[in-house]
Parts: C-alpha cells; sequence; structure tokens
C-alpha cells in the first residue's frame, strides 16, 4: 500500500505557515491600494460630470447670458451635489460677444481613509461661448 502524500510533505514544520504570514503582511497594502483605485475612479466620474455641467450651462448662457440660467442648466445636467457646485461667467453680454462659464465642484470623499488623501480637490472647467 502506498503512502498517501500531501502536498506540503516536504515542507518543515516552520515553512508551513510562511503563505499566511504573507497574505496578513501584504493584504492591508493590496485593500489600501484598491480603496485609492475607487476614489480616483469616484473622481474621475465627478470631472466628466463637471465637463457635462459646463457644457449645458454654456449652452444656456448663450441664449440668455445671465449667471442664473447658467446655473441652473448645470444644476439640472448633472445629478451632482447642487451645494457644491459654483457657477461663474465672465465677459460680454451683448449678442456676439464672448461669455465664459466656468463651473467648479468640491467633490465630497466617498471612500473612506483614503478618502482624506484628497481634501480640499476642486474640479474646474471653463467654456468660452459667443452670445447668440
Amino acid at each position: 500500500m502506498a503512502a498517501a502524500t500531501w502536498p506540503d510533505a516536504g515542507l518543515s514544520r516552520h515553512d508551513r505557515g510562511q503563505a499566511a504570514v504573507e497574505t496578513a503582511l501584504v493584504l492591508p497594502l493590496v485593500m489600501a491600494m484598491v480603496l485609492v483605485l475607487v476614489q480616483v475612479g469616484l473622481l474621475v466620474r465627478d470631472h466628466i460630470l463637471v465637463v457635462h455641467a459646463t457644457r449645458e450651462a454654456a449652452r444656456a448662457a448663450a441664449v440668455e447670458p445671465t449667471t442664473e440660467a447658467a446655473a441652473s442648466a448645470a444644476r439640472a445636467a448633472t445629478a451632482l451635489d447642487p451645494d457644491r457646485l459654483q457657477v461663474e461667467t465672465s465677459g460680454g453680454r451683448s449678442t456676439g460677444a464672448l461669455l465664459r462659464v466656468t463651473v467648479r465642484y468640491r467633490p465630497e470623499p466617498a471612500v473612506p481613509i483614503v478618502g482624506r488623501l484628497f481634501p480640499s480637490m476642486v474640479l474646474e472647467e471653463a467654456l468660452t461661448i459667443r452670445v447668440e
């Protein structure tokens, strides 16, 4: 009768717990990297939404060149928190003049622990249009 062979039959008693110890040491670093990637992904999503809000604000301001019209269009265009969204317009308001629309957004850190690495980030986008 052949003897049963175990996968760790050639390992000494001291080597058997090595994989568990290595996993315990590396797992927190891997999890931290995953959380950082999630937070960066959320920031990229917010930036895309800020770009979209800026385009919509500029479209509204081209027709009705007021800050209120641009701000309401920017807030209606995305699901960004309106309390953290700031819209400014500058430039000419008459037909044919150039009007600059700037949208700023302060994203709230969404991922615990890692979100504190990005505490005072402000996403900003600007677009210059001709008033119709």
